[in-house]
C-alpha cells in the first residue's frame, strides 16, 4: 500500500480536530451582548460601531458571496448598506473552501459571472491595500476518452464569442505545462490561462475592507431573529441588537438559507453537501519545479487537483450512491453554533477517487497528507445558484446555493447589484433565477436531485441533457399516464413533457450525443406528420395567468409593448425593461371585457408573474391576477388536417370564416367546455385547447379517436422546435432575451411604438431606433454532416469571429441545417457567406431570406390572392 493511504488514516482525526478549535463566537455570548445593549439603553452605538436604524439594502450573511454584495452595492453608490453576519466573517462554507478560480462555464451567461469575479480579483488587492492570496497558474481539463474529446471541441464552440481566454492544447503541450503528469491516457486538453485559486479568508477580509472603503457597514456577530414585511414594501430586519427598516434584503446565508426563507414562509431547496479535499505535505518533484503547476480537472477521474505551496491539494465528486447530504440540517435545522467546525472524513467514499488521481499523477503516492477537510456547501437542485428578486416577496432577493462560491463571488455581487440599484439586471441569467423553482420542489425532489447533480459534476455535458433523479414530481398533465410509455420525455420547470415518440422499430430511451443520435429519424416523422397529416402536442407546462379587473388594461398596456387584442383576439406581445431590452415574450387573449388570458414559456413561469406583479404593487392597479398553470392542460393540435379531425367534434364552424387565426372562442368537444386558440406554434393550420385538467385525458382519447382516418398521431417539442425554426418564428431564450432588444431580435411588428400608453422602455427603444443598430438576428443555412447547430455556437469569417448562433436545427422540410445568429448590421445581406463552428470544425454557412417555409396562414392568404387575379405571363416568375 503506498505512503498515502497510510498517512491519511494519522493525519485524519487529528486535523479535524485541529480545525473545530477554530474559535467561534457562541451564541450564547451573542445574546449576553444584546441584552447588555439593552439594559444601558444605548441606542447608538452597537458592537463599538454606531446603530443603522434604517438601510437601502440589508444583506444576510458574510460569507465571500454576501460581502461581494456589499462591496458592490456601496461602490455603485448606495448610501446606507448594512451586511448583518450571526457570527464571523466566513463562517459557513467560504473559509474552508479550496478557492478555485476559473474562466470556465460549460453554460453561457454564467461565463461572465466568472471573468468579472477573476478581473476584480486581479485587482483587489491593489484597490483595498488587502491581500487576497490570488495564484493564477492557468488549469487544464483533461480529455482522455474520445467523447471527452468531442466534449472540449463542443464547449470551444461555445467560447469563442465570448472574452473568455480558453483553447484547445495537444498532449505534449499538457506535458511542457504539468510535467508530473501520467500522460498514457491524454488524449487532449482545453486550457484557460489566467485560472487558478484563491484563499478565500483574504478574498472575503478584502472585499469587507472595499465594502467599508466605500461605506457600508457590517455588524458581527448579528443574527437575524425575524424579518417583517411593511405595508409599502420594506422590511423590518429583526436582530438582538435592534430592528432596521430597509428597503431591501438580501437572504446570502449560505446553508442557512431556508433558515431564513423560512421567516417569511419561504422554503427555498438548499441542501448541504458533504464535500472533501485532501491536502498533502511537500512533495519533491512539485518543490523543484520553477513555475506554479496549472490547476488540472481529470473530467474521467471526477476530481480537481492543485498546487498548495510544495504540495499538492486534491478534491473529488463521489458517485451518486457514495456522496452525503446533511439532510439532517433540511428539517432539523443548522445546530445553534455551527460556523467554523468540519464534519468527519469519510476515506472509503474517496478511494476511487484517490486511485486515479495516483495513476494521473503518479508523485501523489509518496505523498504525505497533512490535512483532509471535509465540510459543507450548499447545493440546489439543479446545481446552479438562486440569484435575483424572488416572486411573491416584495423586494426581498436570493443569492443562495452556491456550489462554487469562490468563483462567482465576485461576478454575482457585480451582477445583483446592478440588478438592485437599476431595477433590471445588466445581463440574462435566468438559469440561476430562485423562480425557476416552485411548490413542486419537494424535499425528497430536492435530495435525490442534490445527489445527482453533485455526481454529474464531471460527467459529459452533452446537448439536450436530461437528469432523471426525483422525477415526475406531482407536475404531470391529464395525459401524462397516457403518453409515458410512448415517448422520452423532458423536464420543463417541474413538468414531464414528450420530447418525441418511439414506434415500434425505432432505438428509443435517451441516447445523448453530440451527433444526431436516435431521435433524429423520429424527429422527422413527427414533422411530416404535422405538414402533410395531423398531430397533437401536451403543452400543458406552458405558464398560465388571469389578469382581471378596472385597471387590467391599463396595467397590460404599461407592461407590453404591442396593444391590448380585444375581446375575443390573441396576439404575441412583449414586457421589455426599462432600457428596452427583451424580458419575456407573452401570448394575450381578451377572453371577456376586462378579463385576460396570458401565456408564457414553462420556465418563465413565476420569473415573468414577479414582474407584472412588481409593477402592480408600484403602481396601485386595481387589479386580480391568479396562476392558473396547473389547473388548466394544453394540447395543440396541428396539420392540414387538424380542421377536419376538430370539425368531428363540435357543433362549432371551425372554418376560415368561421374561426379565423389569432382568434379565441369558448367550445365544447366531445361534450366538455373548453377554450380554443387558433394558433400552432409549429406555423401550420391548428389550435390550441385550453382544457381542466380532469378533463384532459378524455378530449385527447376523443381527437385521437376522431382522428384515424386523417392519419393523426402524436408529435412532441423537438419536432415542434424545428418546424418553429422553419417558419422563422423566435424564441424567448433564444433569439430574445435580457441581452437583446427588440428591435434587433427582429419583433418590429409586435412594437407598437405610436400606441398611446408609455410602455416600459418605450423611450429607450425610441433612442436606440433612432441611433441605428449595430447587429441584427440573420437567418442562416449551413452545409453539414452528422451534427447540427444547437444555439452559442460561434460565427467566423476571415478568421475572426464575428458573431453566434441563438438556435438551430435540422429542416427535414427543406433537408438542411439551419439557424438563427446575430451577426453585425454589415454582414446581414442575403448571400452573405460565413463560418459557423461545430466541434472542432467550422462549416459553410450563408445568410439567407426567412422563412425557409411559409406559415399556413401565409400561404393560405396567397393562394386566395392568386386565385382573384386573372392570370398573366410572367406573375409567376416565369418569363412572359
Amino acid at each position: 500500500m503506498s505512503r498515502i493511504f497510510y498517512a491519511i488514516d494519522n493525519h485524519l482525526r487529528r486535523n479535524v480536530d485541529a480545525y473545530r478549535s477554530i474559535a467561534y463566537l457562541p451564541l450564547r455570548t451573542i445574546n449576553c451582548t444584546s441584552r447588555k445593549h439593552v439594559e444601558n439603553g444605548d441606542s447608538h452605538m452597537v458592537l463599538g460601531k454606531r446603530w443603522k436604524d434604517t438601510a437601502e439594502t440589508v444583506i444576510i450573511g458574510g460569507g465571500c458571496v454576501g460581502v461581494s454584495i456589499a462591496y458592490h452595492l456601496a461602490k455603485a453608490g448606495q448610501k446606507d448598506v448594512v451586511l448583518l453576519e450571526k457570527s464571523e466573517l466566513t463562517a459557513g462554507s467560504t473559509w474552508h473552501a479550496a478557492g478555485l478560480t476559473t474562466y470556465y462555464h460549460p453554460g453561457i451567461n454564467l461565463k461572465k459571472v466568472h471573468y468579472h469575479s477573476i478581473k476584480l480579483y486581479e485587482s483587489l488587492e491593489a484597490e483595498t491595500g488587502q491581500a487576497v492570496g490570488f495564484h493564477q497558474p492557468g488549469s487544464i481539463r483533461i480529455a482522455s476518452t474520445p467523447v471527452r474529446v468531442d466534449e472540449l471541441k463542443y464547449q470551444m464552440a461555445r467560447s469563442h464569442w465570448h472574452p473568455t481566454p480558453q483553447w484547445l492544447i495537444t498532449p505534449e503541450k499538457i506535458k511542457e505545462l504539468f510535467p508530473l503528469l501520467n500522460m498514457d491516457k491524454v488524449l487532449m486538453g482545453l486550457y484557460n490561462p489566467g485560472d487558478g485559486h484563491i484563499d478565500p479568508y483574504s478574498l472575503t477580509m478584502a472585499l469587507a475592507a472595499g465594502a467599508r472603503m466605500y461605506g457600508a457597514q457590517i455588524y458581527n456577530p448579528a443574527p437575524v431573529s425575524g424579518l417583517t414585511p411593511t405595508s409599502d414594501g420594506k422590511w423590518d430586519v429583526q436582530t438582538p441588537h435592534g430592528t432596521i427598516r430597509a428597503n431591501s434584503i438580501v437572504n446570502a446565508t449560505g446553508f442557512w438559507a431556508r433558515e431564513v426563507g423560512q421567516l417569511i414562509g419561504l422554503e427555498h431547496p438548499t441542501i448541504p453537501v458533504h464535500h472533501q479535499y485532501v491536502v498533502t505535505a511537500t512533495v519533491p518533484e512539485v518543490k523543484a519545479l520553477k513555475t506554479e503547476l496549472p490547476v488540472i480537472r481529470d473530467l474521467e477521474g471526477s476530481y480537481y487537483l492543485r498546487q498548495e505551496r510544495d504540495g499538492l491539494l486534491f478534491g473529488p465528486y463521489e458517485r451518486e450512491e457514495k456522496m452525503v447530504l446533511q439532510d439532517s440540517w433540511v428539517t432539523d435545522g443548522v445546530p445553534p453554533g455551527f460556523g467554523k467546525e468540519l464534519f468527519e472524513s469519510d476515506l472509503d467514499r474517496i478511494m476511487d477517487h484517490v486511485e486515479m488521481a495516483m495513476e494521473m499523477v503518479p508523485v501523489l503516492k509518496n505523498a504525505d497528507i497533512i490535512n483532509i477537510v471535509s465540510g459543507p456547501i450548499t447545493y440546489t437542485p439543479d446545481l446552479l445558484p438562486m440569484v435575483g428578486p424572488h416572486q411573491g416577496a416584495r423586494n426581498y432577493w436570493t443569492a443562495i446555493g452556491f456550489g462554487y462560491g469562490v468563483i462567482h463571488a465576485g461576478g454575482i455581487g457585480k451582477f445583483l447589484s446592478d440588478w438592485i440599484v437599476t431595477g433590471e439586471p445588466p445581463y440574462d441569467l435566468i438559469e440561476c433565477d430562485p423562480n425557476r423553482y416552485g411548490k413542486w420542489t419537494t424535499v425528497p425532489y430536492m435530495c435525490a436531485k442534490a445527489r445527482e447533480s453533485y455526481g454529474f459534476n464531471n460527467v459529459v455535458g452533452y446537448p439536450k441533457e436530461e437528469r432523471f433523479a426525483g422525477r415526475p414530481t406531482h407536475r404531470t398533465s391529464g395525459v401524462y399516464e397516457l403518453l409515458k410509455g410512448k415517448a422520452s420525455m423532458g423536464f420543463h420547470a417541474g413538468w414531464e413533457q414528450p420530447h418525441w415518440f418511439y414506434k415500434p422499430g425505432d432505438d428509443a430511451g435517451y441516447k445523448p450525443s453530440f451527433r444526431r443520435t436516435n431521435w433524429f429519424g423520429p424527429v422527422g416523422r413527427e414533422c411530416n406528420l404535422v405538414m402533410e397529416k395531423v398531430g397533437v402536442i401536451d403543452l400543458t407546462p406552458f405558464g398560465k395567468f388571469m389578469v382581471k379587473g378596472k385597471d387590467s388594461q391599463k396595467l397590460l398596456d404599461r407592461l407590453f409593448a404591442n396593444t391590448m387584442p380585444k375581446v375575443g383576439l390573441t396576439n404575441i406581445s412583449h414586457m421589455l425593461t426599462p432600457t428596452a431590452r427583451v424580458y419575456a415574450e407573452v401570448t394575450i387573449t381578451q377572453l371577456a371585457p376586462g378579463e385576460f388570458l396570458l401565456i408564457t414559456g414553462s420556465g418563465s413561469e413565476l420569473h415573468d408573474l414577479r414582474w407584472i406583479e412588481k409593477e402592480v404593487e408600484e403602481g396601485a392597479y386595481d387589479v386580480d391576477i391568479s396562476n392558473v398553470t396547473e389547473d388548466i392542460g394544453v394540447l395543440g393540435v396541428a396539420g392540414p388536417k387538424a380542421r377536419d379531425v376538430l370539425q368531428k367534434l363540435t357543433q362549432e364552424d371551425m372554418s376560415d370564416a368561421g374561426f379565423k387565426f389569432l382568434h379565441c372562442k369558448p367550445l365544447q368537444l366531445a361534450g366538455i367546455d373548453l377554450r380554443a386558440i387558433r394558433i400552432s406554434y409549429t406555423g401550420e393550420l391548428g389550435w390550441e385547447l385550453y382544457i381542466p385538467q380532469k378533463d384532459m385525458a378524455a378530449v385527447y382519447q376523443a381527437i385521437m379517436e376522431a382522428g384515424q382516418d386523417e392519419g393523426i398521431d402524436n408529435f412532441g417539442t423537438y419536432a415542434m422546435s424545428s418546424l418553429r425554426l422553419e417558419k422563422g418564428f423566435r424564441g424567448w431564450g433564444a433569439e430574445m432575451n435580457c441581452d437583446t432588444n427588440p428591435l434587433e431580435a427582429g419583433l418590429d411588428y409586435f412594437i407598437k411604438l405610436n400606441k398611446p400608453a408609455d410602455f416600459i422602455g418605450k423611450a429607450a427603444l425610441q433612442e436606440i431606433k433612432a441611433k441605428g443598430l449595430k447587429r441584427k438576428l440573420s437567418y442562416i443555412t449551413m452545409d453539414t454532416d452528422a451534427v447540427d447547430p444547437e444555439g452559442n455556437e460561434t460565427i467566423w469569417l476571415n478568421g475572426k469571429v464575428v458573431g453566434n448562433t441563438t438556435s438551430g436545427t435540422y429542416s427535414y422540410t427543406t433537408q438542411q441545417s439551419l439557424a438563427f445568429a446575430y451577426l453585425p448590421v454589415e454582414l446581414c445581406s442575403v448571400g452573405q457567406k460565413v463560418e459557423v463552428e461545430m466541434l472542432g470544425r467550422k462549416y459553410p454557412a450563408m445568410v439567407v431570406q426567412e422563412p425557409l417555409v411559409l406559415t399556413e396562414p401565409t400561404r393560405t392568404r396567397l393562394q386566395k390572392k392568386a386565385k382573384s387575379k386573372p392570370y398573366t405571363p410572367g406573375m409567376d416568375g416565369e418569363p412572359a
